[in-house]
């Protein structure tokens, strides 16, 4: 009788094992936390210790809801260091209800109707001779640069560039590539 429990507890020790390393073979750690790719962009996106700005002015901009929806969507997330770029006060500035219109126009910016995965952002700068132009859901452009073997910056409407530092964080409703600086629309 012993036996049969030793082995029912070294059978169940072992499932949950390789359960735990089965569903940690699929994550990408980001800002601290594993990112699940059966969780959506705001469950993965609130477990980053990288993203505590972006997850804020996401909740201000009441897109929630939005980068919560089926998508799919791909989505740029800039980091807190990334916002720390910006003139001082800007963020508190946006984040307050009277400029919601820009801060929403801000973030939709970096955000892209449909998966784009590494590979097919690579694709489409080789397509473009060294670049590529997407369309954000905020209805403006925003260009891919190839700048070298698996490194894509990203070009906004005034001319800066951001760097992807992490490629393919996959969630159950699109992709997040981290950033780390602040995309701006016209």
């Amino acid at each position: 009788m012993k036996t049969l429990i030793r082995t029912a507890i070294c059978a169940s020790i072992l499932f949950s094992t390789a359960s735990m390393a089965a569903m940690m073979s699929d994550t990408t750690m980001v800002g601290g936390a594993a990112m699940y790719p059966s969780k959506n962009i705001v469950e993965n996106a609130v477990n980053s210790k990288d993203h505590t700005t972006l997850v804020a002015a996401v909740k201000a901009a009441g897109l929630v809801d939005t980068l919560q929806s089926k998508g799919p969507f791909t989505v740029f997330a800039p980091t807190d260091a990334a916002f720390g770029k910006l003139p001082a006060g800007t963020v508190a500035n946006l984040v307050k209800p009277e400029n919601k219109a820009t801060l929403t126009s801000i973030l939709t910016y970096h955000v892209v109707a449909g998966k784009y995965e590494m590979k097919d952002l690579e694709k489409l700068i080789k397509q473009g001779g060294g670049k590529a132009e997407l369309k954000t859901v905020n209805g403006q452009a925003l260009w891919l640069i190839g700048n070298g073997p698996h490194n894509i910056q990203l070009k906004d409407a005034k001319g800066d560039v951001a760097n992807i530092s992490t490629y393919d964080v996959q969630q159950k409703n699109g992709v997040i590539d981290v950033i780390d600086t602040v995309l701006m629309p016209k």
